[in-house]
């Protein structure tokens, strides 16, 4: 119906990379950077042109960039070295200097979220609301269109933390995924005007994937020193589902007492309301998550097919669940779904889309723990 409606929307015949990687955090990282090294240097590349791209807006250059994630660096290295050994990993297999590596990952924090670009919706359903009583979680992934061919899964085996499996693109940390011990993380930016420097957001989300506990993951989430915070939805294999609403200095849990949850890019919390930077600018977020929550309440009993039809729907296109890219013109308004995933955390399984879910088939990986 749509593939010659909607302009700028790829159709990928392959399904994303799989990478699987073991031992050290050193050693994980270089292996990512020497199997992704094409899709690191093409990420870092992309984002030294958008800090160009809207340097009237952020004035600020790459090197000024650097310079900022610079001042994150000791406060990610003090609380979790082992983060940061696999961005360095990342940048010694991949060939690209670390400082840009570890800018990429600070990109949020030395932009001071000017980058109003990510506009992800996550969901999830447990065993109460699912037609075989699988707990499930969705999320679609929206970003600039230039790194969708960076997308990556990658299936880990650490040396001294529960293996994982995760989506990523070019050189980010993972932590959109889930882990051996059935604990699934997915995460959606959000604007906290308390922002400072502190540990950047992605080295705390991938903390998350380290957790053998519920409890463990929220403690991860709400680490001192954070720079700031996103929303991470974090679903149990027991069906147990949790918001935890960060700031840099504030958060509150909100519980799925009726077996469903929605979450875009603003706070629901009316405390974390109070810390929401330019609420006004994220409306379209507001349509989103109405529009998920109506959808998904629409349906008793869920299953895989019926969460990967919410993540096609194109209500208020271009800025729709399945959000697009068409015009494409202002560097910080171009930003589209890059990927659409489905976990099902009962049966260990995550399926993906790569591009646009409206016209790209779904490919299945397994954690193989």
């Amino acid at each position: 119906m749509f593939k010659h409606e909607i302009p700028n929307t790829p159709i990928h015949n392959t399904p994303p990379p799989l990478i699987e990687v073991s031992g050290s955090h050193r050693e994980m990282g270089r292996q990512i950077g020497e199997a992704a090294r094409a899709q690191v240097q093409n990420s870092v590349a992309n984002a030294h042109i958008l800090i160009d791209a809207a340097y009237n807006t952020l004035e600020l250059t790459w090197d000024g960039a650097k310079i900022q994630a610079r001042k994150y660096l000791p406060f990610a290295e003090e609380r979790y070295p082992q983060y940061v050994g696999e961005l360095r990993g990342i940048a010694e297999g991949a060939n690209v200097p670390f400082d840009d590596v570890m800018t990429l990952n600070a990109m949020e924090a030395v932009s001071t979220d000017a980058l109003h670009l990510t506009r992800c919706t996550s969901l999830a359903v447990n065993e109460e609301r699912t037609a075989d009583g699988h707990v499930l979680a969705a999320h679609n992934e929206d970003w600039i269109p230039e790194d969708e061919s960076d997308v990556l899964i990658i299936s880990a085996r650490p040396d001294k933390e529960p293996p994982f499996l995760a989506m990523t693109y070019g050189g980010l940390l993972p932590n959109v995924g889930f882990n051996a011990y059935g604990i699934a993380q997915l995460i959606d930016s959000i604007y906290p005007s308390d922002s400072r420097i502190g540990i950047p957001r992605l080295v705390v989300a991938r903390a998350v994937l380290s957790s053998k506990r519920i409890s463990g993951a929220i403690g991860r989430t709400l680490v001192q020193h954070r720079a700031a915070g996103y929303n991470h939805l974090l679903v149990h294999e027991s069906g147990e589902m949790y918001f935890i609403e960060v700031s840099a200095r504030k958060f509150e849990i909100l519980y799925a007492h009726e077996g469903y949850m929605v979450h875009t890019n603003h706070y629901l919390d009316p405390q974390m309301k109070q810390v929401e930077k330019d609420p006004e600018e994220l409306l379209s977020s507001r349509v989103r998550y109405f529009r998920a929550s109506r959808l998904l309440h629409q349906t008793e009993k869920h299953n895989i097919k019926s969460l990967q039809a919410i993540q096609k729907d194109h209500v208020n296109i271009p800025n729709s669940i399945c959000n697009h890219n068409i015009a494409g013109a202002d560097p910080l308004d171009r930003e589209k779904t890059i990927n659409a995933l489905v976990i099902d955390l009962t049966s260990r399984e995550m399926h993906i889309a790569w591009g646009n879910p409206c016209q790209n088939i779904y490919h299945t990986y397994h954690l193989n723990a």
